[in-house]
């Protein structure tokens, strides 16, 4: 089954859910996780210079034998090295990947790049028109992050990569909203942390309640996962995932097949979420 896309303000599509390279694999080797990811059916490759296993990534497409062009790649700047620039920056990670361009390329935190963000951001510009990136964008920008780059900006973000579940919805309003202004694609990672790292909290009876439902209307196994990740698909994100295990793998592109949640059901996640402020991540 085709991965349905989005589309981002460049034009470009993107599939709406991709397999990370980061989290267990930070600083590990990825490709066979990789490679059994794109045998799995995920077409949307998410990896990061920060993760220091790009290689690895690149190893993966290759083995795979998939066609460059039936995959979506995205890839993170990092800290900047003296002498080094965003461009510079992407020409190490494309030769480590193995590929002339990739589709998606991210300032991955602000914080490195303080009152350097407009030089940066017009050298991401550069990456694109050159075409060493299809689409540029950034990830862990607060609304003073956003605003600082479009000010001025050629190009705007196509996407900011935040840390979303219901534990931080509430105090990500102010920047959706800014998101929705500019028309940039919200993509999240750690939307399942509140049933791995937060269990017992006020979403847990939310979502078996929701995750009953939807196995019943189905008529097949639903996962509290999948309950999460189709509000976050519902919301019109970009869902960044991630696991070691062929099972899981296979459970979170079946999330397109699971029912749709209610209005209901969706205002009941989030009210709940709203019931504690917690992130799990350090600007992943």
């Amino acid at each position: 089954m085709a991965i349905s896309t989005l589309t981002l303000n460049d034009s470009n599509q993107v599939p709406w859910i991709a397999f990370g390279s980061g989290t267990a694999f930070f600083q590990q080797d990825a490709q066979t996780a990789m490679q059994t990811a794109i045998a799995t059916g995920f077409t949307h490759l998410d990896c990061a210079q920060m993760y220091e296993n790009e290689e690895t990534v690149g190893a993966a497409i290759q083995a795979s034998g998939t066609a460059r062009s039936e995959l979506f790649v995205t890839t993170k700047l990092d800290r900047l090295q003296p002498g080094q620039t965003a461009k510079t920056a992407l020409q190490v990670s494309l030769a480590k990947l193995g590929m002339e361009y990739v589709d998606l390329y991210l300032v991955h935190n602000p914080r490195p790049h303080k009152g350097q963000l407009k030089a940066v951001w017009k050298v991401m510009e550069e990456c694109k028109k050159e075409g060493l990136a299809k689409s540029i964008g950034v990830s862990n920008f607060e609304v003073e992050h956003l605003q600082e780059i479009l000010e001025g900006a050629e190009i705007p973000p196509s996407v900011n990569q935040v840390e979303i579940h219901p534990y931080v919805w509430k105090s990500l309003q102010p920047v959706l909203a800014l998101h929705k202004e500019h028309n940039i694609i919200t993509s999240s990672f750690g939307g399942l942390s509140p049933l791995f790292r937060a269990q017992g909290g006020p979403v847990d009876p939310v979502i078996e309640k929701i995750r009953a439902r939807l196995e019943s209307t189905r008529g097949q196994p639903v996962s509290s996962s999948q309950v999460l990740n189709k509000w976050l698909q519902q919301c019109g994100f970009l869902v960044v995932t991630t696991s070691s295990k062929t099972d899981r793998m296979k459970e979170y592109l079946d999330v397109a097949n699971v029912p749709e949640l209610t209005a209901e059901e969706i205002g009941l996640i989030e009210s709940a979420g709203a019931q504690r402020h917690q992130k799990f991540f350090d600007d992943q």
